[in-house]
């Protein structure tokens, strides 16, 4: 990590001052931290100067992006979730407005790390040409409007979705507790309809927005994600582990679909000798712990976490099959670069998926979310024909390689960025 000094023009386009939001950032664990790590580098090598304002956990940021850290009272550590912080810990009416929230049972980054971010670039409002928030949406975003810097927002999609999702799975008091949770949609609906540039990574995502948040169309920009092709990429010797599969889960939630994922081995199992790599996390005694147990299959399921991007790209690399069991999905940058690594794919039809991954039978299988019967019948499917496994493999490769770079979403995010240059002020109506 480097201080980004004075930009140099890059491709005969005058260079930016861009400052790039994000709450929280840690980029192996969910796709907002590798999201704001790729973009910034590629922002960097596109000769702009870029700042990522971040809070905990801080992001992983590469040569010639600036970290400039915003901390919170981080109050969802891994070693220490909902944690108690010490009376000295507390610095202002921020740090107590984020510790009030969580005892109420709410989820206070979006809103407090904006205010922070507001506190922090009124103080020096002229060292940025751009302020980029990476969906927080927080009222803090509002001030920096008003304050007369040139704002975008990216929504990856609106996490209205998350909530549907998540209610239609719990009960009772469950029902209760997650409406608080998720309390800040309410606050980033309203933020949301009065920003006057908004990118989002996928035309579905793009018309979630537009129903759910009621943002004008013609306010919207779609940015494909991408990845590294220099990274991600089919192994040099192939290397293949018979019978594994992998899947990735930011999160053990509903949302990702990983009960299904196991309900489908489980069934598999009976006739082929499979076993599931997990790049993720199961939270003790929650969903993924018990389907486990109910199915018996804790012997043939393996979770890593952590992993480095070697291992990452190593793990995806070695796996036969590669599944996203996701009742939704905005993009899907596990998706993309699992089939960067030429592991042929079975993916849902939930969300964006079907518009990154391409046409069923083609680059991926496709099949409708929730379902582990058609889960399971597409595994049978792939691991009895290693013709079709290397086809879809070979296409899949091919289209996240053709379709989906990060230095292709930096030159579209920049030129987004000179858009609203070019319109002036903020002009936003609520």
């Amino acid at each position: 990590m480097t201080v980004a000094g004075s930009a140099q023009p890059a491709g005969g386009r005058e260079s930016l001052r861009i400052a790039l939001l994000s709450y929280r950032g840690r980029d192996h664990c969910g796709g907002q931290g590798v999201y704001v790590r790729n973009l910034s580098r590629e922002l960097a090598r596109l000769g702009h100067a870029v700042d990522v304002l971040a809070g905990q956990p801080y992001p992983t940021l590469d040569d010639g992006v600036r970290l400039t850290p915003l901390p919170s009272l981080d109050l969802y550590r891994d070693d220490d979730p909902f944690r108690l912080p010490a009376p000295r810990e507390f610095r202002d009416w921020i740090d107590a407005t984020e510790f009030a929230t969580m005892c109420a049972a709410g989820f206070p980054e979006p809103l407090t790390f904006s205010l922070r971010a507001w506190r922090h670039l009124r103080r020096g409002r002229q060292r940025y040409d751009v302020v980029h928030d990476n969906q927080s949406l927080g009222y803090g975003l509002l001030g920096i409007q008003r304050a007369g810097l040139p704002l975008v927002a990216t929504i990856h999609h609106p996490i209205t979705v998350d909530r549907r999702i998540a209610l239609a799975d719990a009960t009772g008091w469950q029902r209760l507790s997650l409406r608080r949770w998720y309390g800040f949609l309410a606050m980033q609906r309203r933020v949301a309809r009065r920003l006057p540039t908004l990118i989002t990574v996928s035309e579905s995502s793009r018309d979630d927005i537009i129903r759910d948040f009621a943002v004008p169309a013609q306010r919207l920009r779609v940015v494909p994600a991408g990845i590294d092709p220099e990274v991600f990429r089919p192994p040099a010797e192939p290397d293949r582990i018979p019978g594994r599969i992998v899947t990735t889960a930011s999160a053990d939630v509903p949302l990702k679909g990983l009960v299904f994922l196991l309900e489908a081995l489980a069934k598999v199992r009976t006739e082929h000798d499979v076993h599931l790599v997990v790049i993720g996390k199961a939270r003790p005694g929650g969903p993924l712990v018990k389907a486990l147990r109910r199915l018996g299959i804790e012997e043939a399921v393996e979770f890593r976490s952590g992993l480095s991007q070697d291992e990452l790209v190593t793990t995806m690399q070695r796996a036969e099959i590669a599944v996203v069991p996701s009742l939704y999905e905005g993009f899907s940058l596990p998706a993309v670069e699992m089939m960067a690594c030429a592991t042929p794919l079975i993916a849902t039809t939930g969300g964006a998926l079907p518009e990154v991954v391409g046409r069923d039978g083609e680059t991926a299988l496709l099949v409708p979310p929730g379902d582990q019967e058609a889960l399971a019948v597409a595994l049978r499917r792939l691991i009895s024909d290693e013709a079709l496994r290397a086809r879809l493999g070979r296409a899949g490769h091919a289209r996240a390689h053709a379709r989906f770079t990060w230095r292709a979403a930096a030159r579209a995010t920049a030129e987004v960025y000179r858009t609203r240059l070019h319109a002036g002020g903020p002009r936003a109506h609520g």
